[in-house]
């Protein structure tokens, strides 16, 4: 037997391992930090291990990794577990392509702009869109801003930054924003925050008001951050309206769908993004609401010449065969680039478009499910609104972030805390489509009964003032 296939053995039965770990015990045991290296051996040393030892440290790691898949992990913007789109990552693995040109990709390259012209057309970009696959909604970002910078000055690719350009987002969009105006050199200090309303939506009306003071003061107004799905809230910017205020100054629009872009695929929740194909790039991520493992990110561009025109760069020792739109790496960011497209090629071939659509729509049940019950239940306070897939609730007054780091490191839940405005909560995620509803009421079931064999966490103080 050859070591791939000894080592594909090893991995079927470490898998059947962990799938049976996460079933008998949904939440990983919490190893605290200052004791990891005393708890497993994570050591490399000179000599090499022996096969049973070897599995033995492999299986530790396994089961002492926080478990993402399971029906009570509700912390992040990520959950579940989708096994045709596991299924497609694996095989990218073994086939190890990269994803610059068709001389090393071959039909991986097709795959790719199937993917990035079917989500143009949902998104109702025209005959000139494209896309590339980044490699976080972070990038995702980045690469918008990049090119609205070089769209507004295209000077700006050959001699540097040479106006004095402001880009603008609402105050509860992603913390990418300031990280990439310093990285494309705008600079951290010409970010303009613009005020949220009572729901978390950014005020066009702000908005407007702060573009015309730039103008009045000299600054060129280069870019607009819209949000679909806030961080915190998983609310949606006004796109219509903001693309209105865009189109009036000559302004690039970016939505960035990251968390909750995929509606794109629900005939019932899309209107959430009204007026998206008025924007110059959008991006979603498929290892967030579609479920596909980490990464998959995607970013459209309403007009591909701005696509090129900020990333293209020959190179004649890597371009040597077929055209500029089977060379990937034309338009993307970086050079070497795992093939994140063919995990989400085998989900979304195998369950159709219309799965997809079951699939987002599934999480927006499940939210409901938990809204039903949150707003029954005296002992609950909400904080967050329909249509939105982050659940925000408080639980008797106790204080969200001892309750949610009780539930923790006691291995009961994983859930989170975030704040808007001058409150503080627990926010449950519902992006874990294969949950049902019974797993939700669950949720609250195992809360109830921690807060109930845990008389002394603490209350909130400033509830009672």
């Amino acid at each position: 037997m050859s070591d791939i296939s000894k080592d594909l053995a090893l991995f079927n039965e470490l898998v059947e391992a962990l799938i049976n770990e996460e079933e008998e015990n949904p939440v990983a045991e919490r190893i605290d930090s200052d004791k990891l290296y005393d708890s497993i051996d994570l050591s490399l040393n000179e000599s090499a291990m022996i096969d049973d030892a070897f599995k033995t440290v492999l299986r530790n790691v396994l089961i002492s990794t926080p478990k993402t898949a399971t029906n009570l992990f509700f912390n992040q913007l990520f959950g579940g577990r989708q096994s045709k789109a596991v299924l497609g990552d694996l095989l990218a693995v073994m086939l190890n392509n990269s994803m610059y040109t068709y001389k090393v990709a071959g039909p991986q390259v097709g795959i790719e702009q199937e993917i990035i012209r079917q989500s143009c057309d949902l998104v109702g970009y025209g005959s000139q869109s494209n896309g590339t696959f980044p490699t976080g909604g972070s990038m995702s970002n980045y690469m918008g801003l990049v090119m609205a910078r070089d769209a507004k000055d295209p000077n700006c690719r050959l001699d540097g930054m040479s106006k004095a350009m402001v880009i603008y987002t609402s105050k509860e969009s992603h913390y990418s924003n300031a990280k990439n105006a310093s990285f494309a050199g705008i600079g951290r200090n010409n970010i303009r925050y613009i005020q949220a309303d009572s729901k978390g939506k950014m005020i066009t009306e702000k908005l407007e008001e702060q573009i015309i003071d730039d103008i009045n003061k000299g600054f060129i107004p280069t870019y607009v951050n819209a949000t679909a799905g806030t961080t915190v809230l998983g609310v949606f910017d006004p796109i219509d309206e903001i693309a209105d205020i865009t189109e009036k100054y000559k302004i690039w629009l970016h939505v960035d769908g990251a968390y909750c872009g995929s509606v794109i695929f629900s005939e019932k929740y899309k209107h959430l993004i009204k007026g998206v194909e008025r924007s110059n790039s959008f991006s979603y991520n498929a290892h967030k609401m579609l479920g596909t493992p980490l990464t998959c990110s995607i970013i459209l561009v309403n007009d591909k010449k701005q696509l090129h025109d900020s990333f293209s760069n020959e190179a004649d020792y890597l371009y040597q065969t077929d055209g500029d739109d089977f060379n990937l790496g034309k338009t993307s960011f970086q050079c070497g680039r795992r093939n994140d497209a063919l995990k989400f090629w085998t989900l979304w071939k195998s369950v159709g478009t219309r799965g997809l659509e079951k699939i987002v729509d599934q999480q927006f049940e499940l939210a409901n499910v938990a809204l039903e019950y949150i707003r029954s239940n005296p002992n609950y306070t909400l904080y967050s609104f329909d249509d939105s897939i982050s659940i925000c609730f408080n639980y008797k007054n106790i204080d969200p972030t001892t309750l949610c780091t009780a539930l923790y490191e006691h291995q009961i839940t994983v859930v989170g805390f975030g704040s808007f405005n001058d409150d503080t909560f627990i926010r449950l995620v519902t992006i874990n489509a294969n949950n049902k509803k019974q797993d939700i009421l669950n949720f609250f079931k195992v809360l109830e009964e921690f807060v109930e064999k845990t008389p002394n966490l603490t209350k909130i103080k400033e509830m009672s003032i």
